[in-house]
């Protein structure tokens, strides 16, 4: 197995995670999000299959965009004198496990290589947190995995989520 940059691969090995939208951005917009420069794309493969991926962008945490109790139990996790209206985050855009594979811990492992990818390139842009729109269905692997809700109610399908990575430096 090993994991590599979407642009560092000629072709896509095939790939089924059992969802035709996280399929689909994987063969038809990952490249063209790398080429706008809106999202990175990575993927993990075998000699013969793409197993997972994963898209990570930028993104932050707002006041603006969060139920006000929820926003006062994160801002307790920052010192007061460093209040702000928002705060540095990367956003978790899709993250995907082929049916083949799922079941064996691989999705949390892709989770703990994002958060320690995240630490790591702090000298190249500063980051508080993970943040992902999590499918309702995926809600109880995002809360086993560290991550708390941003809202008290999805937003259609999904619930906006965030990992703080501060207690991982």
């Amino acid at each position: 197995m090993r994991l590599a940059k979407l642009e560092e691969l000629e072709t896509i090995k095939p790939f089924d995670c059992g969802d035709s939208d996280l399929n689909g951005f994987l063969f038809e917009n990952a490249r063209f999000y790398k080429a706008e420069m809106i999202a990175n794309t990575f993927v993990l493969e075998s000699d013969t299959t793409t197993i997972a991926y994963f898209s990570l962008l930028n993104d932050m945490i707002s006041q603006t965009m969060m139920d006000k109790n929820l926003w006062r139990k994160l801002r307790k996790r920052i010192p007061h004198q460093k209040h702000l209206g928002s705060y540095p985050a990367v956003k978790v855009g899709r993250l995907a496990v082929s049916l083949e594979h799922k079941g064996k811990g691989l999705g949390r492992e892709l989770l703990d290589t994002i958060k320690q990818m995240s630490i790591n390139h702090q000298s190249i842009s500063a980051m508080r947190f993970l943040t992902v729109d999590a499918y309702l269905a995926a809600v109880p692997f995002y809360e086993k995995n560290g991550f708390r809700p941003l809202l008290n109610a999805p937003q259609g399908n999904t619930l906006p989520m965030y990992f703080d990575l501060k207690p991982l430096v």
